[in-house]
């Protein structure tokens, strides 16, 4: 079993941080626009390519234009509920993830994807222990 460490969300954490896209040194960056997703989605092992997508919200990181050197884009997806704990089993694995796409035309565009973990804790309701049974006069049953 691999294990790797993920960021942890509660509820309607706010997902916010910062994409750095660096060139290959002395290289260019032509791009159609790169965009930041955050989507949950839930994959079914037996049914490859059979993914359902219950949260998808894209945002614009930069138009279209050209990188040369380093550079960072802050971003910010606040008050999402994240309704379904994540969750990765034998058969089907629940998933939030955030994908930067770099669109780039006619070539192939460049994607990136990072998971997050979500975890939604509950209250634990009061039991009520006080039912109370007494027997009365000729074998009655009051509650």
């Amino acid at each position: 079993e691999k294990s790797e460490i993920l960021p942890l969300f509660v509820g309607n954490d706010t997902v916010e941080g910062v994409v750095i896209v660096t060139p290959k040194e002395g290289k260019k960056v032509e791009h159609q626009g790169i965009t930041i997703d955050l989507i949950g989605q839930i994959e079914m092992f037996y049914e490859r390519g059979n993914n359902y997508e219950f949260l998808s919200i894209a945002k614009e990181l930069e138009g279209p234009g050209e990188i040369t050197s380093p550079k960072e884009f802050n971003f910010s997806f606040e008050n999402v509920e994240k309704q379904f704990e994540s969750y990765n089993g034998i058969n089907v694995r629940l998933r939030y993830f955030l994908k930067v796409t770099a669109k780039r035309g006619l070539v192939s565009n460049v994607t990136k994807e990072k998971d997050l973990w979500v975890r939604n804790f509950q209250t634990i309701p009061e039991i009520n222990n006080s039912i109370k049974m007494e027997v009365g006069i000729e074998d009655c049953l009051h509650i």
